[in-house]
């Protein structure tokens, strides 16, 4: 195994991960229907409905982190502390809904659940929109520098150094807060099609498949919208590559070649799209149809993946820097050494076995579908 096939290797690792991440960001979704329920009753079918995946998205996103880490640690360092406010923000969300889901219905709750219930729309409306953000900087840039000198400076020993609003100016960026918008929208799509599958009760059932109708529309637009601006947009090309340092030049439709040139990725994010597209064909329009949310789901992480693979290969600076193009991070300057690449590809043996256990655990709680009458009585909802 070449250095170069493990950089790829956990580039595709970190794709995947990327993609069940947006996917299972329905939990969030979810939550931000909470506070449009018409009735109590409605709410808790919704909130034990989501409530017991909120964990798979929790721990997605701390495992999608960690690989980050360990295989791209000069990306986690410049991302992660230097845009901290954008990462403190998104982090701050999730935290209120682990809180959320842990005290909304026990005993003694002196807030009341609307107040659990608010922060659970909050995480689900912040935290797709923030992380939205935080993609498409993988495209349009980021605002940092990377001196791998500075380790010499006694005074400073930082690589890499963030524009003074450290991860603001990224969150008020109108270009991500497209791709932000769309995930939000997505993830509340995706919401409407799980609970249709899970939920056993009519009249919620019908006004979630009008929801599911509403929300695509918005989706389709904005996403379209998004790729429309991809696709035109400028990018760089790697031209000359090191361990520790890359050249670039511009090239213009850089993403739209890298999906035509390479067909594997075009082919990806086609088949996403399409499976994306029939799964909101048979949610708002086959009557009686209940298991939309596994062609959205999978037409979801095809189509993350596929932009994830444009984003990084094809010679292509998978985190471009606005302050210097050459200052772009790029699978081959920012991964880890051989040794550890080559160690942690031995962890990733045990991934496929961890995705068996979900998809087992997942069957197993949602083999009988959710009733108002199991709620009663059941000692364990949220």
């Amino acid at each position: 195994m070449t250095l170069e096939y493990l950089q790829n290797y956990w580039w595709v690792i970190v794709s995947v991960l990327g993609g069940i991440l947006v996917f299972l960001l329905f939990v969030q979704g979810g939550q931000t229907m909470l506070l449009g329920a018409k009735s109590e009753q409605q709410r808790s079918l919704i909130v034990n409905s989501i409530g017991r995946k909120w964990e798979l998205t929790f721990t997605t996103l701390v495992l999608f982190g960690g690989a980050l880490f360990a295989s791209f640690p000069l990306f986690y360092s410049t991302s992660f502390g230097g845009a901290y406010w954008l990462w403190i923000l998104i982090l701050f969300s999730f935290i209120i809904q682990a809180v959320s889901y842990e005290y909304r219905d026990k005993p003694g709750n002196v807030f009341g659940r609307g107040t659990y219930d608010t922060f659970l729309f909050i995480n689900g409306s912040v935290g797709c929109i923030l992380l939205g953000v935080a993609v498409a900087m993988f495209f349009f840039g980021a605002d940092f520098a990377v001196e791998r000198q500075n380790l010499t400076d006694v005074t400073q020993p930082v690589i890499s150094k963030w524009a003074p609003t450290h991860g603001f100016e990224a969150i008020f960026n109108w270009q991500n807060l497209l791709l932000g918008v769309a995930v939000l929208f997505l993830a509340r799509m995706l919401g409407c099609m799980y609970m249709i599958n899970n939920i056993d009760d009519d009249e919620l059932v019908a006004q979630l498949r009008v929801k599911c109708l509403t929300n695509a529309g918005v989706f389709l637009m904005f996403f379209l919208w998004f790729m429309a601006m991809l696709w035109t947009a400028t990018g760089y090309t790697v031209v000359e590559a090191s361990p520790t340092a890359i050249t670039v030049a511009e090239e213009d439709f850089k993403y739209f070649h890298n999906m035509t040139h390479g067909w594997w990725i075009g082919m990806t994010f086609l088949i996403g799209v399409l499976l994306v597209l029939f799964a909101i064909y048979r949610c708002c329009f086959v009557k009686g149809s209940r298991n939309a949310i596994w062609f959205g789901g999978l037409g979801t992480a095809l189509t993350v993946i596929s932009l994830f693979w444009a984003a990084g290969f094809m010679d292509t600076p998978f985190y471009p820097s606005l302050q210097d193009p050459n200052y772009s991070l790029s699978i081959r300057n920012a991964s880890s050494s051989e040794f550890t690449l080559i160690a942690m590809s031995y962890v990733s043996i045990g991934v496929p076995f961890v995705i068996a256990y979900i998809f087992y655990v997942w069957r197993a709680m949602d083999k009988k579908k959710l009733t108002a009458q199991e709620l009663e009585t059941t000692t364990h909802k949220y």
